[in-house]
C-alpha cells in the first residue's frame, strides 16, 4: 500500500487532543502534527498506509463526535505537499503567483494536494489556520497557464463542497510581494 496522510480538525481542544491519542493507539500510524489552532480548534495529521490511516481517522471521528469539523484521507498525496505546509520548500524563481483561500484549515491542504497533481506548479506554502480565523491559504508558483489551470482544477473538484472562498493569479508579482511571500 501507498503511504496516505489523514487530517482531522477539531471545534474543541480537549477533544481534538482525546482522538488525536486514541488515533494514535488505534492504529501504526506516525503523528506529523498536531496544534491548537485560532480560532479555538485543534488540528491533527497523521501517516502511514493506507488502511491504517483510514482506520485511526474513522477512530478519531468516532471519539471526536460532534466535535469534529473536518476528516479526510489523501492516499497517496504529492511530495510537496508536506514540506509546504512546514515552509521547508525549495522556489526558484517566481514567474507567476496563485492564491487560494479556504474557508477552514485542511481544506487548504486538499486544494495543495489538487494543484500539485493537476498541474506543472511548485508550492511555496500551505497556511493552515495561524493567525487567519480559521481560514486556509495556498501559495504556488509557475508558468502563469500552469498555476491558472491548477486553480481551475481545485476549484472544479472543490465546487461540491464549496470550501474555496476566493483567490487570485498574478503574472510576474512585483518583487516587494516576492519579499513578502518568502
Amino acid at each position: 500500500m501507498k503511504k496516505a496522510v489523514g487530517f482531522m480538525e477539531f471545534k474543541s481542544i480537549p477533544v481534538g487532543i482525546e482522538a488525536t491519542d486514541e488515533m494514535l493507539k488505534s492504529g501504526n500510524v506516525e503523528l506529523l502534527m498536531a496544534s491548537p489552532l485560532c480560532p479555538g480548534k485543534y488540528v491533527s495529521i497523521i501517516a502511514g498506509d493506507v488502511g491504517a490511516v483510514e482506520a485511526s481517522i474513522k477512530n478519531g471521528e468516532h471519539i471526536g463526535g460532534i466535535y469534529v469539523l473536518e476528516a479526510y484521507v489523501i492516499p497517496n498525496i504529492h511530495d510537496d505537499v508536506l514540506p509546504a505546509m512546514l515552509g521547508a520548500g525549495e522556489i526558484g524563481d517566481v514567474k507567476s503567483l496563485g492564491i487560494v483561500e479556504t474557508i477552514n484549515a485542511i481544506s487548504s491542504i486538499l486544494v495543495a494536494d489538487i494543484c500539485a497533481k493537476a498541474a506543472n506548479v511548485e508550492l511555496i506554502e500551505i497556511r493552515i489556520a495561524r493567525g487567519l480565523g480559521g481560514k486556509g491559504f495556498v501559495l504556488i508558483t509557475g508558468e502563469i497557464s500552469s498555476v491558472k489551470s491548477a486553480i481551475q482544477t481545485a476549484k472544479n473538484e472543490m465546487a461540491e463542497s464549496n470550501l474555496i472562498t476566493s483567490y487570485s493569479v498574478i503574472a510576474s508579482p512585483h518583487k516587494d510581494i516576492r519579499k513578502i511571500i518568502f
